[in-house]
């Protein structure tokens, strides 16, 4: 949780530059890292198999993803005109993933708690990528954030099994 609450301070002092894709990519390097300190985290505590190895996968997904906003971020400088609906519908995406983190009972069990924070971390990069195919305006970042739309939907299934075979009631 505190991982999670360190990101969003982080994301909400980012300075925007009213580029889609410039801001989506910079704010997706943040949410990775939250995702990649978390999934550290579980490797270390949890005691499931599964949650470990989709720890794992997460990290090496999300370094590799990091690797290319980087690049991309580094032959692209930001771009006119500015489109402050894209940062004002980013900002409420990852306002709403901390509501539903905060609302959520942790259980102290780490498998179980990480299965339920990524669930609400990986649906915000899903709505936050969503948005960037929406108002963003170059193809590399379109295609990334397809690929995180996919890969994370199909995490969040994986997740949620896990949940509903372990739940606590």
């Amino acid at each position: 949780m505190r991982n999670m609450h360190e990101g969003m301070a982080m994301m909400e002092s980012m300075p925007k530059t009213g580029d889609p894709d410039n801001d989506y990519s910079t704010m997706m390097i943040m949410h990775h890292q939250i995702a990649i300190k978390n999934s550290q985290e579980e490797i270390k505590s949890g005691k499931s198999a599964e949650m470990k190895a989709m720890a794992q996968t997460i990290i090496d997904k999300q370094q590799a993803e990091i690797a290319q906003f980087n690049a991309f971020l580094a032959g692209h400088p930001a771009h006119a005109p500015a489109v402050p609906e894209f940062n004002a519908l980013q900002m409420m995406n990852m306002m709403q993933m901390m509501k539903a983190v905060d609302l959520r009972p942790l259980t102290g069990d780490p498998d179980f708690d990480f299965a339920q924070l990524m669930i609400d971390h990986h649906q915000a990069a899903i709505e936050n990528s969503d948005a960037l195919l929406k108002f963003g305006r170059d193809n590399a970042t379109k295609v990334l954030a397809q690929q995180i739309i996919t890969d994370q939907k199909m995490e969040i299934r994986m997740l949620q099994d896990f949940l509903l075979a372990n739940k606590k009631y």
